[in-house]
């Protein structure tokens, strides 16, 4: 996973080892959604465009590092092993199965500078092809010795679905408040990235660490600052840097940081300007509109709002791993919070 961050000399052979554990990732991903019917392999193919940042494989393969009390002297290949790497694949298959039915919901038709599946081959066919992704990750946890990973992985998928219905619950509610976008962050995103890293700290550290429990804060706070960070890049962002068209929040009627904010913040005059422009915007791209909707947001400093949270939230996430001891790896997962509000993409 590349940083925007300066990355210390230091740190270059856990680099360079995490590379090589997330290409062990890859292939036992590969590996598990292999099949014999030509059709349904050429789909599981065009999933390998959808990888990107690889967030919860390597959180999960560094908190596995970091849990062990071996960590600061013990090399990684001694401590990581085929069950974080199975663990890794298991949360970014059903974290690719997500982005597969949401970008059905979205109506999306590129990601990752690539069209999608349910552009290329229909709703159907990305509809079932989540499913089988789903299908597929439990297949894959369950061949795990410690079945309570297995449980959790399905509780978590459940807390997803939960999450997504939330959020379609409150499509185009403009009094949406920001308790109930922060629950729904909660479940839809931070959720997972919170069990990778307790699920390959669980694997390594020992009975009664604090290690599990600190990571999977250090996860969760990380994955609200990670998903305010692309709330706030698909109203700012440029669709070429982003790698996917922007503004579809907006366009789809769901509310975000920003907005919530600036709907809040905003006197009466302001408000019906913003719900008016929200009304042109509503499954329209229209730039002049998109642009005097972020003055808007700008006038009630609605946008420096989500930052500055963005930014507390990475801070609070740092402070989790103050409980766990000094390692190569925990270091890195520091410089992975701050990564995650420095990044344009």
């Amino acid at each position: 996973m590349s940083l925007p961050v300066p990355i210390p000399d230091s740190l270059a052979p856990l680099q360079a080892f995490l590379a090589g554990a997330l290409a062990r990732v890859e292939a036992r991903f590969d590996l598990q959604l292999r099949s014999d019917l030509p059709p349904v392999s050429k789909l599981c193919t065009h999933i390998e465009r959808y990888r990107g940042k690889m967030l919860r494989p390597t959180l999960a393969i560094l908190a596995g590092l970091a849990a062990d009390p071996r960590a600061a002297h013990a090399p990684p290949e001694a401590i990581v092993s085929e069950d974080h790497i199975l663990i890794a694949a298991v949360c970014e298959m059903v974290h690719m199965a997500t982005l597969v039915h949401d970008d059905v919901l979205d109506e999306a038709e590129t990601r990752r500078r690539g069209r999608t599946v349910n552009r290329l081959h229909g709703n159907e066919a990305a509809v079932i092809l989540g499913d089988y992704l789903i299908a597929s990750a439990y297949h894959l946890c369950s061949q795990l010795a410690d079945q309570s990973i297995a449980l959790e992985i399905a509780r978590v998928s459940m807390t997803l679905c939960a999450g997504e219905l939330l959020q379609l619950h409150h499509r185009r509610d403009y009094s949406l408040d920001e308790p109930t976008y922060f629950e729904i962050l909660d479940r839809k995103t931070a959720a997972l990235i919170a069990a990778a890293a307790e699920l390959g700290a669980r694997r390594s550290a020992p009975e009664a660490s604090p290690a599990p429990r600190l990571l999977a804060d250090y996860g969760r706070r990380l994955g609200v600052a990670f998903q305010i960070q692309d709330d706030l890049l698909d109203l700012t962002g440029q669709d070429a840097v982003v790698g996917k068209p922007t503004g579809r929040d907006v366009q789809k009627g769901k509310l975000t940081l920003p907005l919530i904010h600036h709907l809040a913040a905003a006197d009466a005059t302001l408000r019906g300007h913003t719900l008016r422009l929200l009304e042109r915007l509503d499954e329209h791209a229209d730039p002049e509109a998109r642009s005097r909707l972020l003055d808007a947001l700008e006038s009630t400093e609605s946008i420096d709002h989500a930052r500055k949270t963005a930014e507390r939230l990475v801070r609070e996430a740092q402070q989790a791993l103050g409980g766990i001891h000094d390692s190569q790896a925990r270091r890195l997962l520091d410089l992975m919070a701050r990564a995650v509000i420095a990044r344009s993409f």
